[in-house]
């Protein structure tokens, strides 16, 4: 007998086997007969005049009647719920229960039968699927790691033009068109379901080319995607990230970004990425400048509602890979007076559709600002930790003292998204201000230059808006079009004038081919990337277009 059938015959078979609840002489064969033979079935227990909702067992008696059927009453329309159950009665009852009983046992045979051929099909896809299950549990590669791969393939050449003697040797040197590759591989480990392990692997060929930045000294014309690993499988990626409570979350690891460590992106712009000044600084590299290193980082976010707006922040410390794992302290070291350190902080309020933050990094002697003019790029002489200060006995360079400078970099950045897709792009916008500080040596003879503090940069300036559209034509493909200045120099230590000025454009169109390839030709426009270093502001004219097709395979 079935289980449920078990369940529903044990109450009326502990009746029958029950001591009689009254006496030989309480017994009415008369009643037992009518209850048995009642003209009609209950349907609903309100066909009852003695039962009320009020009742302790209403709601039990309503399901026997209502999904059994096996309940009957008196003739008079009586239930005598209170009366005491003879073994007559309950002979009766359960006897219409198990008539009930045959009648669905019947319909579910007759059911089995007629859908027998499609059962079959389904026990044998069943079977199947624990076979796979089976094969891929014995030969996966990690109960606890997931492996996530992105391959893109450059096409695309750059084309100096103006002053010849400026744009010819840079065309000479990296203005063919080429065919690169960048590869990135990367392993999600979890021992808790909410802890992140993450390992990449990464290689590419983008070293000689304009791809990596070479020929400007400010990298202007780098891809987001460039690599330059000179087809070496190298690590560049290696931290662990783990929750504390509900709102904190730490990041510790030998090989971590700034830009993977904050409270929000903000930005909407970059479904595909093309300049690293758009889509992987934000328009703002004097904050966001991507330093990669030895860190550790706390990252808050407050918990609110599904969809509404919360705070963030986040604080991180990034000592650069160079320095972090070099042991000589007068030349690296993690957390030293010349670790190249970064500190970089983040105070957010955001929702899914929109949000705004303040950013702030500080920055030791000797760290990169990423993205600029050629001007920006020649400040980082001075921004060297230590100086040559004197020779030994044996003639060798004395490093023992501190160029004393350093950068404060600031940078606001917003953005806003339509909650359709239509003709209505998505805006994101940041500008950024750094300042640098400290004492400016002549590499030359070791003292301070006063011929040269007057050309020494001491404030640059950045800024950006990209526009987004999403399902262009088609759906799931995207439209991009951004424009700004990347870094330049608006002052001077001394009284000198500046004529750093720059734009820089990009547009790109985003063609899903399937869920896992992406086709995205693109173009853009340096109109100044040399900016003072150009010459003459009227005179000497140097400007860069440039090209691309990149293919992505995500898997």
């Amino acid at each position: 007998m079935k289980l449920f059938q078990q369940l529903l015959v044990a109450p009326a078979a502990l009746g029958l086997m029950a001591p009689m609840a009254s006496n030989a002489a309480d017994l009415a064969i008369k009643g037992v007969s009518d209850y048995s033979a009642s003209s009609e079935q209950v349907t609903s227990i309100s066909q009852f005049q003695d039962v009320y909702p009020t009742d302790w067992a209403y709601q039990a008696l309503s399901n026997l009647i209502e999904r059994y059927g096996c309940v009957a009453g008196y003739p008079s329309g009586s239930y005598l719920g209170n009366r005491a159950m003879t073994r007559f009665e309950a002979a009766a009852l359960l006897n219409a229960c198990l008539d009930r009983i045959t009648e669905v046992t019947d319909e579910l045979r007759r059911l089995l039968n007629e859908f027998e051929q499609e059962l079959a099909i389904l026990k044998g896809r069943v079977d199947g699927l624990e076979a796979r299950v089976g094969e891929l549990e014995a030969t996966q590669f990690s109960t606890t790691t997931k492996l996530k791969g992105k391959s893109i393939f450059v096409l695309g050449a750059v084309n100096a033009g103006g002053d010849e003697s400026l744009s010819d040797p840079y065309n000479e040197e990296v203005g063919a068109f080429t065919f690169t590759y960048d590869l990135r591989l990367g392993l999600n480990t979890s021992f808790t379901g909410k802890d992140l392990l993450y390992t990449r692997l990464r290689s590419g060929n983008m070293g000689s080319t304009a791809w990596e930045g070479e020929g400007l000294k400010g990298s202007l014309t780098a891809l987001d995607t460039a690599s330059a690993t000179g087809d070496i499988v190298t690590i560049d990626r290696l931290y662990y990230r783990f929750p504390v409570g509900d709102e904190f979350t730490f990041i510790a690891g030998p090989l971590a970004r700034n830009t993977e460590m904050l409270g929000i992106k903000p930005t909407a712009y970059g479904k595909s990425k093309v300049l690293d000044y758009f889509g992987g600084t934000m328009g703002t590299p004097g904050v966001y400048n991507k330093e990669t290193g030895g860190a550790f980082a706390a990252i808050w976010k407050q918990k609110t509602s599904k969809g509404d707006p919360a705070f963030s922040a986040s604080v991180s410390y990034v000592s650069d890979a160079g320095e972090a794992n070099d042991g000589n302290p007068s030349t690296g070291g993690f957390m030293t007076d010349n670790a190249e350190g970064n500190i970089t902080g983040q105070l957010a309020y955001s929702s899914k559709r929109w949000g705004v933050a303040l950013g702030y990094r500080y920055g030791q002697c000797g760290v990169k600002f990423r993205r600029g003019t050629d001007l920006v790029a020649d400040n980082k002489w001075h921004q060297n930790c230590q100086q040559v200060v004197g020779f030994d006995s044996d003639g060798d360079e004395v490093f023992d003292q501190r160029s004393g400078a350093y950068s404060n970099n600031f940078a606001v950045n917003a953005y806003w998204q339509p909650e359709d897709s239509g003709w209505i792009p998505s805006v994101s916008a940041g500008w950024g201000l750094s300042s640098l500080s400290g004492d400016f040596y002549d590499l030359a003879d070791n003292d301070l230059e006063d011929d040269l503090e007057d050309q020494v940069p001491d404030q640059f300036q950045s800024w950006m808006v990209g526009l987004q559209w999403s399902d262009v034509f088609m759906e799931g493909n995207y439209l991009g079009l951004a424009g700004g200045q990347p870094q330049f120099v608006t002052s001077l230590t001394g009284d000198e004038t500046t004529y750093d000025g720059n734009y820089a454009f990009e547009l790109w169109y985003k063609f899903q081919v399937t869920d896992n390839i992406s086709i995205t030709p693109a173009v853009f426009y340096l109109s100044r990337p040399m900016g003072q270093d150009t010459g003459d502001q009227y005179d000497n004219k140097f400007n860069i277009f440039g090209g691309v097709v990149q293919t992505t395979f995500k898997f």
